[in-house]
Order: structure tokens, then sequence, then C-alpha cells
């Protein structure tokens, strides 16, 4: 049986840390703040805003949340990113995201103060992740990291493979990984024997977003599975008794027996990435 790599004893651990750290704050007069952005009423934004909202409020820090309709134009939302960017006692951004097509993501990622960029989102942060000075990682990302080295898993000289290239998790997972001094293998969509290369991570990192796509072929006993994706699998049970809920990239029940370790979905990296957000805008407070 592999160990299970929760995220409530990760995010208990940061608790203690950053509430130390807002209380720091407060005695100097100064309000930790985060700011989130919704545009429109889709279901994961909302129940991602209400996780960061309920983790905010366990630590001290102080959410404002702006919501604008689905049709919202460019313009105000650019004039919006304007108004957080020029409020000094906004510490940190958060963009729900995907949004609505017809916004232009580069245009208006790119409109963020990377001092409040607390997700990662702006070219500015990408830089910083790539050189490996300053500038926060997305949020999901450095969840990654921060589970291993809360269970004491070394990254050095191991041999990580990441599935997945996105901006969001898979090259700055991959960027993290590197300045653990991991050695790094991207996999995507048009790799070649991607279940053979991943048979030779020690790490495997898993965020394609596609059900049960990491089977027993991708894995080896020894080795510590991150399943970072969120995926609706319609025929599993539920906790109410029916079918229908969330799973991760792995087929948890095929491959558990034979890896070592690794992280549930949901109760894994989701439940550690609201506290990577909140610690990033206490950072950015001190900061300031």
């Amino acid at each position: 049986m592999a160990q299970l790599l929760s995220g409530k004893p990760v995010a208990e651990a940061m608790r203690l840390e950053l509430t130390a750290r807002c209380e720091a704050l407060r005695e100097r007069g100064i309000l930790p703040t985060l700011a989130i952005v919704r545009v429109g009423q889709k279901p994961d934004d909302l129940a991602y805003e209400r996780g960061a909202k309920k983790r905010a409020e366990q630590l001290g820090v102080q959410v404002h949340a702006f919501s604008l309709p689905e049709d919202a134009s460019q313009e105000a939302l650019l004039a919006l990113i304007d108004r957080l960017n020029d409020d000094a006692s906004v510490h940190g951004v958060l963009l729900l995201r995907p949004l609505p097509p017809h916004l232009q993501l580069d245009a208006i990622r790119n409109r963020l103060d990377p001092e409040k960029d607390v997700d990662g989102m702006c070219d500015l942060s990408a830089a910083a992740i790539y050189n490996g000075h300053g500038g926060f990682a997305p949020c999901t990302a450095e969840a990654c990291i921060q589970i291993l080295a809360h269970y004491g898993m070394e990254c050095a000289g191991k041999h990580a493979v990441v599935l997945g290239r996105s901006t969001v998790i898979g090259k700055p997972v991959a960027m993290l990984l590197l300045q653990k001094n991991a050695t790094v293998t991207i996999c995507h969509s048009k790799s070649r024997q991607a279940a053979q290369l991943c048979t030779t991570a020690d790490i495997l990192v898993s965020a394609t977003g596609r059900l049960c796509s990491v089977t027993k072929d991708f894995v080896h006993e020894g080795q510590t599975v991150i399943d970072v994706a969120i995926n609706w699998d319609a025929n599993r049970p539920n906790a109410a008794g029916g079918l229908g809920t969330i799973a991760g990239d792995a087929d948890f029940d095929e491959i558990e027996p034979i890896v070592e370790a690794i992280t549930p979905v949901p109760g894994g990296v989701g439940s550690v990435t609201t506290s990577i957000l909140m610690r990033h805008t206490i950072e950015a407070a001190e900061k300031r």
C-alpha cells in the first residue's frame, strides 16, 4: 500500500507559520490583503473563491472579491486591474482563469503589477521563475513542491517526469523541480513512448487533465506520483451514495498498490494551493 500524500497536514503546517507572519504584519499596522477578480459565475471559479476566503479567514488575510459579468468588456477588466494596481492597501491580485473567450488573456495578464501577481500570471513572473530569482510561481505548481518538501521527499539528483506543458502547471513545476536540483523530463501529447519515459521517473507529476490516463504502464515500485489534475468521473461513487465525483489523471485503484507514494484527488495538491496563495499574499505585503 502506497503512502498517501494528503494535503491537509501540509496546509495545517503552513497555517501555523503563516498565522504568525500575519500577526507580525498586523503589529506593524499592515493587513495582508488579496483581491480576487472573477468574470462570470462558473461553478469551479466560485468554489475556488470560497475556498480561498475560508483559508484567508483562518490566517488573518483580508480578501476583497470583485465580480464582473460574463460579457464584461476588455476595457472594464483592464480598468479594474489598473485600479487594483494603484491601490496600496491591496498586496496581491488573483485573476480567476480561464476567462471568457472574447477577452484577450495576453493583454490582460501583463497589465497586472508583477509585485501583486501572486499566481504567477504575467510574463515577468514567468521570467523570474525561469531565472530562479524573485517573483511568484503559479500556486498549483508550487503546491507540488510544498507537498514533496513536507513529506521529506528529496528532489536533488532524482529524475522527475512532468506530464503536461501548460504555463499554469507543467512548465513552472518543471522549473521549480530544476531549482531543487532534479533532472527533469517534460512529456506532452506529442511525446512518443510517454509511458516508457514515465517508468524511468523517481517523481512523476501528472497535469494533463485526462481522467485515468496514468495507468500501471506509467509507474513502477518506489515511485512518487503527484497527481495535479481535477477531472470529473461520472462513474465513480460519491460520498452521497450516488455516482459522480472529481478524480485525477491517475487510475488510482490500479497504480496505488504499485507506487511508493501518491497524492489523492480530492484531498491532495488542491488543498495546498490556497495556502500557497495566502503565503504569496503575505510575502507581497512583507515586501511592500
